[in-house]
């Protein structure tokens, strides 16, 4: 075991140095059965889905709302440290509702009373930590601009803008309604995108925390005043303690079961957990809490089943490709680009994983061909998944070949545009030059030919012309 250990260490430290491609989720099998009905889990550090169950099937949230609710608050609140005082108009209306509807079993005890005046930063923590009704209602209705409705408009923008396609929330507390659900991969989603939220991995994680504000009229003493987690997981005093484990979020409704959205971290290796919907009781009607086993056996799986191995080295020759006019052989070959390494499951051979889907950018080359030169990719498969793409590159150069080279030269000349333009060009001087003969032939036998006698001009002598004035002096 520690053998294995300081293997995947090393593995870690070379990470950054590796390349990861995102892969699409491959369902690898889990060793035990969960009890949840719906479920996921995700390595964070590859950004993959290693295992899911019923992921797109509806399921009632609970207050794991509370996490669109927080990251709406810290992405609209600039200022955390604003005192906000608790209206018991603010949140009597959800207490009402469930007494009326007889699920007062779900509402939460975190010790607020009516008046309280706290943080918006005391709030978050109060409603992450304990699922605070009085919390959540009174940020929803202070972001909302004194309106609830209006940020639950914004939970729902927020859910579309994110793609959270099989979600509808309702309210912001996670209270009981029909018309609220969410899926698995919806809350996945979600959270991997709060968890880039500033601030919300701090809050959503800490164990325990006391409100800034004493409110010491209500809360004689103030250090008795603290809100813990209720994720058990992370209570070293627990019998369901499970190292490495943190926050986020629980959910227990009584009509939808216990739900549960957490961390872990072992090894370097960081997990995300969602699991909906796992019963109250089990088979003899004990009261059980299947949320938190089945994230501890989730977490176990992934743990000691998954490291990072070397699916295709960059000097593994893939395939070839023909080249024309080249000197010597007349092909090239290609290897990958990069190195592909993946998070994999141990139990599976990594030769059942299929490296043959080639895609060629060009079905034949030219010479020259230059070393590392890109020539097409390759799409890894595993039992119809797609795993990733890597490029395929020239593994050496290509010369090209001077005597192919001007023999195929010379036998495409005659098809070239060259040779069609240079035989227009020819034929149109010829043509020129043909009428330019023409015509100097023409002019010059205009020129030759002999005036006829009735144009002449006849010649006058000299002699027998007499000037009119001689005439006229005699």
């Amino acid at each position: 075991m520690k053998r294995f250990i300081s293997m995947l260490a090393a593995v870690i430290l070379v990470l950054p140095f590796v390349y990861i491609p995102k892969a699409e989720a491959v369902n690898f099998p889990l060793t035990s059965n969960i009890n949840s009905e719906s479920a996921i889990l995700v390595n964070l550090d590859a950004d993959i889905v290693l295992h899911e169950k019923n992921p797109d099937t509806k399921q009632m949230p609970g207050p794991l709302v509370n996490i669109m609710t927080a990251v709406i608050v810290l992405e609209e609140c600039s200022d955390l440290d604003e005192e906000l005082t608790l209206d018991p108009e603010v949140y009597r209306p959800v207490y009402e509702d469930l007494n009326a509807r007889d699920f007062s079993d779900d509402l939460p005890d975190c010790d607020i009373c009516d008046e309280d005046v706290l943080t918006i930063n005391d709030l978050l923590y109060c409603m992450m930590l304990t699922s605070s009704v009085e919390a959540s209602q009174t940020l929803a209705y202070h972001v909302g601009g004194d309106s609830v409705s209006a940020f639950v408009e914004k939970m729902n923008s927020k859910a579309a803008e994110l793609g959270m396609t099989g979600t509808h929330f309702t309210n912001p507390t996670g209270m009981y309604d029909e018309d609220q659900y969410t899926t698995a991969r919806d809350m996945a989603t979600l959270t991997r995108y709060a968890l880039k939220v500033p601030l919300f991995e701090t809050i959503s994680t800490t164990y325990s925390y006391t409100p800034v504000v004493p409110n010491t009229e209500r809360h004689k003493h103030i250090d008795e005043w603290v809100w813990k987690h209720s994720n058990v997981m992370m209570d070293p005093d627990s019998t369901q303690y499970y190292m490495g484990a943190k926050g986020i979020k629980t959910a227990n409704l009584v009509a939808a079961g216990r739900n549960i959205v957490a961390l872990a971290s072992k090894d370097g290796n960081n997990y995300l957990a969602v699991l909906l919907k796992a019963p109250f009781n089990d088979s003899e009607g004990n009261t059980t809490f299947y949320h938190i086993e089945d994230a501890a056996a989730i977490f176990d799986w992934g743990f000691n089943h998954f490291s990072y191995q070397v699916i295709l080295a960059d000097t593994a020759e893939v395939g070839e490709l023909p080249v024309s006019l080249a000197e010597g052989n007349d092909y090239v070959l290609a290897r990958p680009k990069e190195e592909f390494s993946l998070l994999w499951y141990d139990d599976i051979d990594i030769s059942l994983i299929k490296k043959d889907k080639i895609t060629w950018y060009d079905s034949s080359l030219r010479a020259p061909v230059k070393k590392g030169d890109v020539l097409g990719e390759v799409t890894l498969e595993y039992s119809g998944e797609e795993l990733g793409t890597v490029e395929l590159v020239a593994v050496s150069d290509v010369n090209r070949s001077k005597s192919k080279y001007n023999l195929e030269a010379a036998k495409r000349f005659p098809k070239s545009q060259w040779f069609k333009n240079a035989l227009k060009i020819a034929i149109i001087l010829c043509v020129i030059y043909i009428l330019i003969c023409v015509y100097s032939w023409v002019l010059f036998r205009s020129k030759a030919k002999p005036l006829k006698p009735i144009y002449a001009v006849p010649k006058m002598d000299k002699k027998k012309k007499k000037k009119p004035s001689q005439k006229k002096d005699k």
